[in-house]
């Protein structure tokens, strides 16, 4: 009963979440309270706007057919996540915006897709997917990640020859590579939305738009501009959190932001997967994580440049290589399924 009801209940939910919208702004403006308070409210803000900047999509989608609709949801489903990410650059924690690309990686991947499994296969003994969109969606997850870590691989190396005249820059390498990885996510827009449109296209929803089209327009206007007013809540409240908590900036953003940014896309997900649409269900998670690997972050790589806090794309920790490796095998391993 509770996973027929899951597509019910969490549309309800996201409306009561926007009660913090005007808590946040009235903790952090005229209460002044702590920065643990700031936080928690900010961040939960964050995921009912997301929601409705993802319904504002949908809603665009319908009108302007599934193709426009696909490349509107590449544009906005992390959305929230990217401005979250810009506003912590600005304060200079270019570690805590690697740990929530990495969290996002593996959330997407484990987490949504995970959910979206437990959800669409409750009372169903199997469910299908086509699979040359799977297949295409986790070859092309194991590229990206592969050449996200090629910096970490690279920097490794280099720190075990001692060659000053090479001139390495992390910086201009991560640059370089930022630049390759759009490049290759353009041509992954072009294949899936023009040149093979007809292998990878979804059914189309039955039904038109609930909304006009101003009012789709409108809902994305103001959703991102109170996004921004939020995340830029959470970003000033960052540090001052995690030592009131006691606990590393680099656990909130690989946990705590990365979940966040992606709360409303893991609730799409567990919500098309109790449709029985396990195709899109997918295509959100995976699709999702691609977009970070081969999109977000190297965005934020070229962003950091122009706002003054260059940020490279080498991730220093072992276990952040292995585990962002680890989940896109896993992911491999059920689309052949």
């Amino acid at each position: 009963m509770l996973f027929r009801c899951f597509s019910k209940i969490p549309v309800k939910l996201f409306d009561y979440l926007l009660l913090f919208v005007p808590l946040s702004l009235v903790l952090a403006y005229w209460i002044h309270a702590g920065a643990v308070w700031v936080f928690v409210s900010a961040a939960v803000a964050i995921i009912p706007l997301a929601n409705w900047i993802r319904r504002g999509t949908e809603q665009i989608a319908k009108s302007a057919g599934p193709a426009i609709g696909g490349l509107l949801n590449v544009t906005f489903g992390n959305l929230s996540e990217l401005i979250l990410a810009i506003f912590v650059l600005m304060a200079g924690r270019s570690d805590v915006v690697k740990a929530q690309i990495t969290g996002s990686i593996i959330g997407n991947s484990l987490l949504g897709l995970g959910v979206a499994i437990l959800v669409g296969s409750w009372g169903r003994e199997r469910q299908f997917f086509k699979r040359e969109r799977a297949g295409l969606l986790s070859s092309l997850l194991i590229l990206s990640v592969i050449a996200l870590l090629l910096p970490a691989f690279f920097d490794y190396s280099e720190r075990r020859v001692s060659a000053p005249s090479i001139g390495f820059s992390e910086e201009r390498f991560s640059l370089g590579v930022a630049v390759v990885l759009i490049v290759i996510y353009a041509a992954n827009l072009i294949y899936t939305l023009v040149t093979h449109r007809d292998v990878f296209e979804f059914e189309e929803d039955e039904g038109r738009a609930e909304w006009p089209m101003w009012k789709s327009l409108a809902v994305l206007a103001v959703g991102t501009v109170i996004l921004a007013v939020e995340a830029e809540l959470v970003s000033d409240a960052l540090e001052a959190t995690a030592k009131t908590l006691e606990i590393s900036t680099f656990f909130l953003g690989i946990t705590v932001l990365a979940v966040i940014g992606n709360a409303a896309e893991y609730v799409a997900a567990g919500y098309f997967a109790r449709k029985n649409r396990m195709d899109l269900a997918l295509s959100i998670t995976v699709g999702s994580t691609i977009q970070v690997a081969l999109l977000l972050a190297p965005l934020l790589v070229i962003i950091s440049y122009f706002i003054g806090h260059p940020m490279n794309l080498v991730f220093e920790s072992s276990l952040e290589l292995i585990a962002v490796a680890a989940a896109a095998f896993a992911v491999n391993a059920i689309a052949q399924d």
